[in-house]
């Protein structure tokens, strides 16, 4: 039984594993309109809150980054009767970004994130669908059974929080879970299962914050749930 278990574990830590690779891989090509879309979701908040640009100016490189991806798709296909080359429209999108009165320093800042974004890949966290198998046929009843003896106090200690406030999150997780596994159901090149994960995270952060947690306590919420999951072990020896 225990090497059965073992092995319901690992099977369960693999799948994990490989379903976060998979959400981080990214070889689907977005038209330009789902492009400027995730820029919203992503970009746009790193924007505002890392390099100092207002919420307006950022809409504004969203719009000058959805005009350089329709260009670039011409310049590929050898129709683009204004630009021979990528180096030309970079210098284009340069002085486009400097009539938003950006820096040089927010210019230099942006092109290395956009370059770190091409080189690893790694979704940003409105966009980011995680799930666990483990909650496919578990009723919410059987799951607080499963998850409150172990995880209930350090909930609590963690986040500085009460048994109410702790109570109130573990209905959360069940509810994000159970919803993680319909949207994961989606394919990945449907760009509905992005839409319908921001709409969810953004669901399970008004959920927390109408639990009373802070900004501060919401990040530890999700980083705790990430690294605290029911396994295979607790369901078949409960």
């Amino acid at each position: 039984m225990l090497k059965k278990s073992f092995a319901f574990s690992s099977a369960l830590l693999i799948c994990l594993f490989l379903q976060q690779l998979m959400a981080q891989s990214p070889v689907i090509n977005r038209t330009p309109e789902e492009q400027r879309e995730l820029f919203g979701y992503c970009d746009k908040q790193v924007f505002v809150s890392t390099f100092n640009i207002s919420s307006d100016i950022a809409d504004k490189i969203g719009e000058i980054d959805f005009w350089a991806t329709k260009q670039q798709m011409s310049i590929d296909s050898n129709t683009n009767e204004v630009y021979a080359t990528k180096g030309e429209l970079q210098e284009e999108v340069n002085k486009r970004y400097k009539g938003l009165r950006l820096s040089d320093d927010q210019i230099k800042s942006i092109a290395a994130y956009k370059q770190n974004n091409l080189q690893n890949g790694t979704p940003c966290p409105a966009i980011l669908l995680s799930y666990n198998p483990a909650y496919d046929t578990l009723t919410q009843v059987r799951a607080f059974q499963l998850l409150k003896p172990k995880y209930r106090k350090l909930l609590m200690d963690k986040l500085v929080i009460n048994g109410r406030q702790a109570d109130l999150l573990f209905e959360t997780e069940f509810w994000k879970q159970k919803e993680s596994l319909v949207i994961a159901a989606i394919p990945a090149s449907d760009f509905n299962r992005i839409r319908r994960t921001v709409s969810m995270n953004n669901q399970r952060d008004s959920r927390y914050k109408a639990a009373g947690l802070t900004d501060d306590q919401t990040n530890l919420a999700i980083q705790f749930f990430r690294e605290n999951q029911l396994y295979a072990e607790l369901i078949v020896n409960k």
